[in-house]
């Protein structure tokens, strides 16, 4: 009996030029600190586009942001792009954030609305001093500097959205204020993205709309945050990791399974545009990016 030959897969034929991004957050405490410098040193070899680095609500988290971005900056090769928000701060304040950064060398921001100060699930309120959307925000910074301007978007729409379409139209103002680039809330089904990048593009939308992974560290924990961010958990994805809470030798050979199976399954669709959420740890990352191909240089290997 003859075997019928399969679609050549892209993932296994000739390596495309990759564009990597990783997301990092600002460590709390000293040890958070090792391990986040640990991650970017491990990260630094394989040239990613940009590291992109979290920013919240709150005087000493944003003082923590500033302080990670300018270290990458002084300390390392790589391009950091900052994440700033809208939340509880007027427009002088985030300006003089801005400017803040563009004095220190960042030239790329990912700019967001940002969460309820409330948590997820409680109703947003904009500073009346403040910039009431990402779009009026996108539209301050560009008033600053020419800064590189990432935005948000969600596949499986986002939690306040009426639907996909509004998001769509929202994605559309921030285009046309002055985004490049859109950062995709993490999904784990793929046909959910494609779908949406199929939407996207009938509006006419074409700049890149790069998809945002999370390999699982945690499967409780990005179960959880899925819910509060209104992304959908697969059954089969649970399964996965059913009855390993106590095996974590297991429990992270799983999720460096289902993250490479996911990203070679994009690959395979003609995606070659990946951002990483690290959770501030590099190997699973790292062990994905290789499956891409990607590798490190000596003369990088040696200098971390």
């Amino acid at each position: 009996m003859s075997i019928a030959a399969s679609a050549p897969r892209l993932s296994r034929g000739a390596r495309p030029r990759f564009n990597v991004s990783f997301e990092f957050f600002p460590p709390h405490t000293p040890e958070m600190e090792a391990a986040l410098w640990d991650s970017i040193r491990r990260l630094t070899p394989l040239h990613p586009n940009f590291v992109s680095v979290t920013y919240g609500a709150g005087g000493a988290t944003r003082e923590r942001t500033h302080a990670t971005v300018a270290r990458i900056i002084k300390e390392t090769p790589i391009h950091p792009a900052a994440h700033l928000t809208c939340v509880a701060a007027s427009r002088d304040e985030v300006d003089a954030v801005a400017r803040d950064y563009w004095d220190v060398g960042v030239r790329h921001i990912v700019a967001l609305r940002g969460d309820p100060q409330g948590g997820p699930g409680s109703v947003y309120q904009a500073q009346n001093d403040g910039y009431q959307t990402s779009t009026d925000l996108i539209k301050g910074l560009k008033k600053i500097g020419d800064f590189e301007i990432s935005v948000s978007a969600y596949p499986e729409g986002h939690p306040e959205s009426a639907s996909i379409e509004r998001d769509i139209d929202v994605l559309k103002e921030k285009i046309d204020a002055g985004a490049t680039r859109a950062i995709t809330q993490f999904f784990f089904d793929n046909d959910i993205y494609m779908r949406f990048l199929e939407k996207v593009r009938a509006r006419g939308i074409n700049i890149p709309i790069v998809p945002g992974i999370v390999p699982v560290q945690s499967f409780k924990q990005t179960s959880n945050f899925a819910k509060r961010a209104g992304a959908s958990v697969p059954a089969w994805l649970a399964d996965r990791f059913e009855g390993l809470d106590d095996d974590a030798a297991t429990r992270r050979l799983v999720a460096a399974t289902v993250a490479a199976e996911q990203v070679l399954d994009l690959v395979d669709r003609g995606i070659y545009n990946f951002h990483f959420y690290t959770m501030n740890r590099a190997d699973l990352v790292y062990a994905i990016c290789h499956l891409l191909g990607m590798r490190a240089a000596p003369h990088d290997q040696k200098a971390i």
